[in-house]
């Protein structure tokens, strides 16, 4: 019997064009309704926007952002990993050189493409989301902010979109102290408008992001029926690298006795468990439930600080050596019994 391959050529394709979509959408939202705008935005798109501004446009967008995106994948090395460094570099490649590209269309009509600001913007952010959440789902990476998060992510059980939106704050907020002509009170007068302005495409961005891509620490968890369940469940064990559990059922109209696999697995990898489902029995009865977070071997862990309590805990171990020995004596007497 051939072994089904749904990790085919055909499939990676179809990801690494979903990633490529996903940036491209983002460099294109960006650049099209919020640049000529010259609203600061979080990310480091936003890094670049000041750059631009505080430079009067001498360093581009694109070169900013693509040197702060290699800073930040050599610090985050050691902490998320090769695979996911390489990963991100693919998608920091292609969205800087989509940015360049877009940079020099958009910003060279000398007006913005949506006039009304407000419609630029939101418009905006809601394609920046799609674009960030495509790119996600489909195992990419934007880079930037998206960086910062995932070590965030692997320290704390922290979102990806609640990090992004205190780093992106941040950013955002130190457009205030971009090249001004004019009194402190003109400044905060021109500047304040254009923060909320950011701020808006910030929380946008982020809650689309975390809308589509639901990364608000959430698993899934699957309950498959299929009489191919051996297969399914090799498959998931060596290919998807997730546990199964094989519970015994009964359909109660049938009286047929019928194995019921349980399998627990991020969000973003729910798409591949149902590739092998779908290439071993395609006729599986299968059922999919959000789970807000899994914890333990393979998943999470418990990030929690516990008190410490050192007067309790030196009582307790002061009594369990007390009682330690009769235990053992009383083991030994049952046993010589």
């Amino acid at each position: 019997m051939t072994k089904p391959k749904y990790n085919s050529l055909m499939t990676n394709a179809k990801d690494y064009a979903a990633i490529i979509f996903g940036l491209m959408l983002y460099a294109f939202a960006f650049c099209a309704f919020i640049l000529p705008h010259e609203i600061v935005i979080g990310g480091v798109a936003g890094v670049g926007t000041l750059v631009l501004f505080a430079t009067h446009g001498l360093i581009p967008v694109a070169v900013t952002s693509y040197a702060v995106n290699l800073l930040l994948l050599a610090m985050a090395y050691k902490i998320v990993g090769k695979t996911f460094v390489l990963r991100t570099t693919f998608g920091v490649t292609i969205v800087a050189v989509a940015i360049g590209f877009c940079e020099q269309i958009f910003m060279g009509i000398g007006h913005p493409l949506v006039p009304d600001r407000v419609v630029s913007v939101a418009l905006g952010g809601i394609l920046c989301g799609v674009g960030i959440g495509t790119c996600f789902i489909h195992n990419g990476s934007s880079g930037g902010t998206d960086i910062v998060a995932a070590m965030v992510a692997a320290k704390s059980n922290v979102s990806i979109g609640r990090t992004m939106i205190y780093v992106d704050m941040c950013i955002v907020a130190s457009s205030i102290f971009l090249p001004f002509d004019g009194t402190f009170s003109e400044r905060m007068e021109a500047r304040i408008p254009t923060m909320v302005y950011g701020f808006m495409v910030t929380f946008i961005v982020s809650y689309v992001t975390d809308m589509i891509i639901n990364t608000n620490r959430q698993a899934t968890q699957f309950i498959i029926f299929s009489p191919k369940w051996r297969e399914i469940a090799d498959m998931i064990n060596s290919e998807a690298h997730r546990g199964v559990t094989v519970i015994d059922g009964q359909g109660w109209y049938t009286k047929h006795e019928q194995k019921i696999l349980m399998v627990w697995c991020r969000k973003i990898e729910s798409v591949t468990i149902f590739r092998i489902i779908k290439s071993i029995d395609p006729d599986a009865f299968v059922t999919q439930g959000a789970v807000n977070g899994v914890y333990g071997k393979g998943f999470d862990k418990v990030k929690i600080r516990m008190k410490k309590e050192k007067r309790n805990d030196a009582r307790i171990q002061n009594s369990l050596n007390e009682h330690s020995a009769p235990t053992q004596f009383v083991r030994r007497s049952n046993q010589e019994e």
